[in-house]
């Protein structure tokens, strides 16, 4: 990696369907092996099932589940004399957006439903009234962080 300066940020293209920006950021997370359009199917066949459901816009309940799965505060290592410590610290803002979407989807990979979109469909769902695993996560990642409160003070 080069010392002399920082990548630039790629800005993202909003999706068609919705024009929305963190949806492709979604999109572009769930995507495997560069099949976009299988993605996009995926996600949107995900919102027409929850819009049946739910009988609400299906992008606020995404919005409601990604803002209900941001982490606030999470641990990293840090090394202090020969010993390793679980630092709490606080989430910029777009790794707050980053490992929400991530853990959606991986919470959403390991459901039990037939086709992706319902688990899709399913983890959002739950994601959004607080429930599921991705939420789950975060709590571990809060109770984890609440619970490493006193190696606070080797925060760099």
């Amino acid at each position: 990696m080069s010392r002399r300066h920082a990548a630039e940020k790629r800005d993202t293209l909003p999706d068609p369907k919705f024009g929305d920006i963190v949806l492709t950021k979604f999109m572009n997370s769930l995507m495997l092996d560069g099949k976009k359009s299988v993605a996009e199917q995926i996600v949107y066949g995900a919102f027409d099932e929850i819009e049946g459901k739910m009988k609400t816009d299906p992008l606020a309940v995404f919005h409601e589940a990604l803002d209900n799965v941001k982490p606030s505060i999470e641990v990293r290592s840090r090394r202090v004399g020969g010993a390793t410590y679980q630092v709490p610290v606080d989430v910029r803002t777009d790794r707050k957006q980053a490992l929400a979407i991530r853990w959606i989807i991986s919470a959403a990979r390991k459901r039990n439903e037939n086709t992706m979109k319902s688990r899709l469909s399913g983890e959002l769902m739950d994601a959004a009234q607080n429930r599921g695993s991705a939420v789950k996560k975060r709590e571990d990642t809060h109770k984890m962080a609440e619970a490493n409160r006193a190696f606070s003070h080797y925060r760099w």
